[in-house]
């Protein structure tokens, strides 16, 4: 290790406070800094090399490491303008909300802002001022789903379904209910043949029990991510999207995890036939080379705030300074363009389903594994102690299955500290131009690691 690379440890055990960490175990170990990535792999400061399946820890470089195109084109952007705040465009903003609006059918309007707790603020205010607008307040709430994540604002964790996320940031914003999530391999109605129709109207339930005529807005993610990688059952969106029509509910699809090819189609929803209101974006959008986000809605929603321009009070009263920074459409455009012209979204589909079947075939082969589920390169191995009884493993299992990954070389992710019982699941999110050889080393690994837990 360089004498460099030693002082930038000490300089961040020092100064850096860090995300999800308890930071008196680094009191006893060195932190952990990352200094390179290329493609799908990182090195750190120590000179060890891994394969990423965790996107950036955060799910979110889809694109992969090390692409000078997209540095290239933000060098290129903030020489010419690097900013001018968002009550006025930019080049870089018209363009891509064109080019990402030609993905999305249905929608037509995006409003940027920087992170994807941001974007689904935005959301929520929307929600909340078409209340004020049209409903004399009244349909000002907004349900989520259990198990769901939404961001760490405290609007953003209001609407989050995972207690321990949420645990000591009370007393939360009011307005915001949860109902039941739509895990059938956890269903809450025992071995039915109808679960997800059954899951889906425990929003109706819902609806009911506060009054139709207060819910604005539901939010949901197309699949749960980060609370389990849960996809969902035949029939559940279906019934929700006619729940929503019926009770005059707007539908907010959070795609934070999910846009941008990530489950092998342009946007998570676009598997299931969902026609959103609101669809929020982060993430994958310029695969994190720079920060941008997007809160994208139909032009009835952008209509809402049509009015006469003597009305104060009217339009969507809301700013976000570095919406305005152009690096961040620049760097999407890119993106973007990469995501095509290598057909990636393609590759996560096929390299998904590829992972998928390596990872069926653990299952048979582990009892740990109880359940694998996802869809394209987002992917979820839950773990339990008895695979008749479902009984979930410990936390620290899920802990130390990722540690010893990790020694042989591969990053992955886990449910975090989210759920009193139930932060058992492995998470996968490889960059998602991997290939068979990288997916191989990925089931290799989780192979030779459950091998040597279960023989200990």
């Amino acid at each position: 290790m360089s004498i460099e690379n030693t002082a930038v440890i000490e300089q961040d055990r020092k100064h850096v406070w860090h995300h999800l960490n308890q930071h008196s175990v680094l009191k006893s170990q060195d932190p952990m800094v990352m200094v390179k990535g290329e493609g799908s792999r990182v090195w750190d400061a120590k000179g060890n090399s891994y394969l990423d399946a965790s996107s950036g820890g955060v799910w979110c470089v889809n694109v992969g490491y090390g692409r000078s195109s997209i540095a290239e084109a933000v060098s290129k952007q903030l020489t010419e303008l690097n900013f001018f705040a968002s009550t006025a465009g930019t080049v870089p903003a018209a363009e891509f909300a064109e080019k990402l609006l030609a993905k999305m059918p249905g929608m037509s309007r995006v409003y940027y802002a920087s992170s994807g707790s941001e974007a689904n603020e935005k959301a929520f205010k929307i929600v909340r001022q078409i209340a004020h607008l049209k409903y004399g307040e009244k349909k000002h709430k907004i349900l989520y789903r259990e198990r769901d994540y939404h961001g760490s604002t405290i609007a953003a964790l209001s609407a989050t379904g995972q207690e321990e996320r949420r645990k000591q940031y009370g007393p939360f914003a009011p307005g915001f209910v949860e109902f039941p999530h739509c895990c059938e391999y956890r269903s809450q109605f025992g071995d039915v043949s109808d679960y997800g129709v059954r899951a889906a109207k425990e929003l109706e339930r819902v609806i009911l029990q506060e009054g139709p005529d207060t819910v604005g807005a539901v939010i949901l993610e197309p699949i749960t991510a980060g609370g389990g990688v849960i996809t969902p059952p035949e029939g559940y969106w279906p019934t929700i999207m006619e729940i929503c029509k019926k009770y005059d509910v707007l539908l907010h699809i959070d795609e934070v995890v999910c846009g941008l090819g990530r489950t092998g189609e342009w946007f998570g929803y676009q598997h299931y036939g969902i026609k959103p209101d609101i669809v929020t974006l982060a993430k994958g959008v310029a695969s994190s080379y720079a920060a941008i986000s997007c809160t994208v809605t139909t032009e009835e929603v952008f209509n809402e705030f049509m009015a006469d321009s003597s009305d104060r009070e009217a339009y969507f009263r809301d700013i976000s300074t570095f919406a305005g920074c152009t690096a961040g459409p620049a760097a999407a455009l890119e993106n973007l363009r990469i995501l095509e012209q290598e057909e990636l979204v393609h590759n996560s589909k096929m390299m998904g389903d590829y992972l998928l079947e390596g990872l069926i075939g653990l299952q048979a082969k582990h009892p740990i594994i109880g359940d694998v589920r996802g869809k394209g390169l987002l992917l979820g191995i839950e773990l339990v102690s008895d695979q008749d009884a479902k009984t979930p493993v410990d936390e620290s299992v899920a802990v130390k299955v990722a540690g010893m990954c990790m020694a042989k070389g591969l990053i992955i992710g886990r449910t975090n500290r989210s759920f009193a019982s139930l932060n058992n699941t492995l998470c996968l999110c490889p960059v998602l131009t991997l290939s068979k050889q990288e997916a191989d080393f990925i089931v290799t690994t989780i192979d030779e690691v459950l091998a040597q837990l279960e023989a200990s």
